[in-house]
């Protein structure tokens, strides 16, 4: 699959079943397999330590502003308690990782989109996202994982 490296199959079933037990509302909301597109997107830019906690929140973000790419909840308040969900999951993941400032950076970095977002200046989000998960390894991605990496975020938010 598209965007992978080694151990990020485990990611989409992680996330996906600990969605499953954690609520029979996030069952129901996930997509068939086949359906699912398995693609990391800003993770690839940072540690791979991150990664599953960077590709939680990204989710979350994408049922509040995009298309996600495991879930599909019937409406719009479910999609908005997913995606909190999957934002907290995340944020306890990184936590898990053991950086504590790789928590703030995220936590900031949402606060600042909801902001865009919130101005209309959503467009601007893509490069947020690049600039602070491209903060988190001790050196910065290559410009093509950079690229790709927006471009991939371009196709999957409104």
């Amino acid at each position: 699959m598209q965007g992978k490296r080694a151990g990020v199959a485990t990611i989409w079933e992680t996330i996906a079943l600990e969605a499953e037990r954690e609520s029979p509302l996030w069952a129901a909301a996930l997509l068939p397999e086949v359906e699912r597109e398995e693609v990391a997107v800003f993770s690839p830019l940072a540690e791979e330590r991150f990664a599953l906690g960077i590709e939680s929140i990204y989710e979350g973000y994408l049922l509040h502003y995009g298309r996600p790419r495991l879930f599909s909840p019937d409406d719009r308040d479910a999609a908005i308690l997913l995606g909190d969900y999957l934002y907290a999951h995340g944020l306890v993941r990184v936590t898990a990782a053991g950086d504590v400032e790789a928590v703030e950076r995220l936590a900031e970095l949402l606060s600042l989109c909801a902001h865009l977002r919130a101005e209309g200046r959503g467009e601007e989000d893509g490069e947020a996202w690049a600039a602070t998960v491209g903060s988190l390894p001790e050196a910065p991605p290559a410009n093509e994982a950079r690229r790709s990496a927006l471009a991939l975020h371009a196709g999957r938010v409104d």
